[in-house]
Formats: structure tokens, sequence, C-alpha cells
């Protein structure tokens, strides 16, 4: 047993996350869904794409989740930004936009997963499990969107 009580043998692998979106209520609901979730923290939260990219870069987190449609700078760019700078670290697209040209200019950027909000709460911690093991995910409704 490790000094926690637990095998020594099992550690916990955190997933250490940033959220970026500009708004902060939604924001706050999903750092409180994933708070409950073992096994992923939220390390830091951005409001609009240039925040975003600082983050990334400060905090070298294991995924990003980003709004698509931001201030200042949008999700499509700042992804672009943080794949090319950081090349392990994933990015999950979280928006409101199911149109396909959202969605391809997203994985163009370099995004390995795309979820539609309305879904986020159902889906968001398999999408992060999913794309931490290097696969790609999709809303059920955007992989249908062919």
């Amino acid at each position: 047993m490790g000094r926690e009580g637990k095998p020594a043998c099992h550690r916990e692998m955190i997933t250490r996350l940033v959220l970026a979106d500009d708004n902060r209520q939604f924001r706050d609901s999903v750092r409180a869904l994933l708070h409950k979730q073992p096994g992923l923290k939220v390390e830091g939260e951005a409001q609009d794409g240039v925040a975003a990219i600082r983050l990334a870069r400060e905090l070298e987190p294991d995924v990003v989740i980003m709004d698509v449609v931001m201030p200042n700078l949008n999700g499509i760019e700042a992804t672009r930004q943080i794949v090319s700078s950081l090349p392990h670290v994933k990015v999950i697209a979280l928006s409101v936009h199911a149109d396909k040209r959202f969605v391809e200019a997203m994985l163009g950027a370099g995004a390995s997963g795309y979820l539609l909000k309305d879904q986020a709460f159902n889906e968001l911690p398999m999408a992060i499990r999913t794309v931490v093991g290097g696969q790609t995910y999709f809303s059920p409704e955007i992989a249908g969107n062919d």
C-alpha cells in the first residue's frame, strides 16, 4: 500500500485542462462538471483566444477546451497557434455551431475533437479521455453531419 492507503502501483493520472470560453457562466458550469470527475483538473480559464494561447504556453495542459467564436482572437486561430507551438497539447472545440465549415476549420487548425455545447455535460468527460488516449472525438450530431 502507498502512503495514502491506495495500492502503490495504482497512481491516478491527472489530466490537466484549460477552459477557453467568453461566457463566464458557461465556464463556471463546465468547471463544476469537470471538478466532479476523477482524474480531471481545470488549471486555468481564458475568456478569449489571446488568453487561451498565453495560458496554454504557461501551463502546458494536456487538453484545452476551446470555444470556436470568441472576442480578440477566435478559437480556430488560437487552436492553430497552440497546436503549432505545443503539439502535445490536445484541443477540443466546444461550440454552438454544428455547421460543417466550423468543424472543418477547427480540425484543419489541429483540434482533436468537436463537441456541441448542448451536449457538453453528457459528453465532455468522455471526449477528454478519448483525445488524451490519442483518438479524435465528435459529438454524434457532428459525426453524422457528412
